[in-house]
């Protein structure tokens, strides 16, 4: 679980966007971009994803994929070299950028090979060395190899939080977890009946429930509630039945009050999509499309840089 330290949250905003720049990690409503408006894609201020990814080697890259017409990236730049171990990534939760005195405090939670790890590391403000060491891969458990998708979804206020893991396993199982302050998971329910799902995105982070949007083989898009109550019981709605077969990841980011900016990767031709998505109601959900984001996206595992819970809310269902 990603702790948050109250000191930092007392004129967090305006620090956090001087440590997210330092390090190239843009926050997501910077630059010039399409914004989402409830139910519409009107053009009112900006938008972009702060992608993330896990090299062939090991190293975590970082680029801003922004909404202009056409999209925009930045070049893929190195985050930090040897956080995992050569070619064993297979799967990744959002990362928390959280700003310490000297640089950022990098979290999160990866998959190599059949084993779940907590990662952590630290980056400096000014681009040197890190002076505290290498990265720290702390094992969670065994019994992985067979999850095709993982999420963290991080709800915090000032008052309260939660922290709660999805895990899509190969035969259609989607499995429910709680972390505690002591980072002991806590199972809290599965639901089967996805095994047609390549891959899942969080757009929706609420006292009461969680959204993933989710497309199928046969190329239908789906939203996917997840109220937070027990037992557990996914509201599934259809957003569109044709076209979506083609990408094996997600990627979304909160887009104005209630929509998400969705990267869309095919890994069979490295090419990326964007889509400015209003706020989900089932086949009446307005997307457009912004077209292909220029650059290769070949990287084994693709992410999302997030925040500290508290600031980086998302609205998206």
């Amino acid at each position: 679980m990603v702790t948050t330290r109250s000191t930092r949250r007392q004129g967090g905003a305006a620090v956090l966007g001087l440590a997210l720049l330092a390090v190239g990690l843009a926050p997501g409503t910077a630059g010039a971009a399409r914004q989402v408006a409830e139910g519409s894609t009107t053009a009112t201020a900006a938008c972009k994803i702060s992608l993330a990814s896990v090299t062939a080697d090991g190293d975590h890259g970082g680029q801003d994929v922004t909404a202009t017409s056409p999209p925009t990236a930045t070049s893929r730049h190195t985050v930090r070299e040897g956080v995992l171990p050569a070619g064993q990534a297979r799967l990744s939760s959002t990362f928390v950028v959280e700003p310490d005195t000297q640089g950022n405090d990098i979290s999160g939670r990866t998959i190599l090979g059949d084993s779940m790890y907590d990662v952590a590391y630290e980056t400096h403000w000014g681009g040197e060395t890190d002076p505290v060491g290498p990265p720290r891969l702390t094992k969670v458990g065994g019994g992985w190899g067979a999850f095709t998708a993982f999420e963290t979804s991080n709800y915090e206020t000032y008052a309260a939080g939660r922290s709660t893991q999805y895990g899509l396993r190969r035969d259609g199982v989607l499995f429910r977890w709680t972390v505690d302050g002591k980072r002991i998971w806590h199972r809290a329910g599965s639901y089967a009946g996805f095994a047609s799902v390549k891959t899942m995105a969080l757009i929706s982070k609420t006292r009461t429930y969680d959204t993933f949007l989710m497309n199928t083989r046969g190329g239908a898009l789906y939203t996917v509630r997840i109220p937070i109550s027990s037992p557990m019981k996914p509201v599934v709605k259809l957003v569109r039945s044709t076209t979506w077969q083609g990408f094996e990841s997600f990627t979304a980011q909160k887009c104005g009050q209630y929509g998400v900016l969705l990267l869309g990767i095919d890994k069979d031709t490295g090419a990326g999509y964007l889509y400015a998505v209003g706020h989900a109601n089932g086949t009446s959900t307005v997307i457009k499309g912004l077209g292909k984001v220029p650059g290769t996206f070949n990287d084994p595992v693709y992410f999302r840089w997030g925040v500290i819970p508290v600031l980086d809310p998302i609205f998206g269902e």
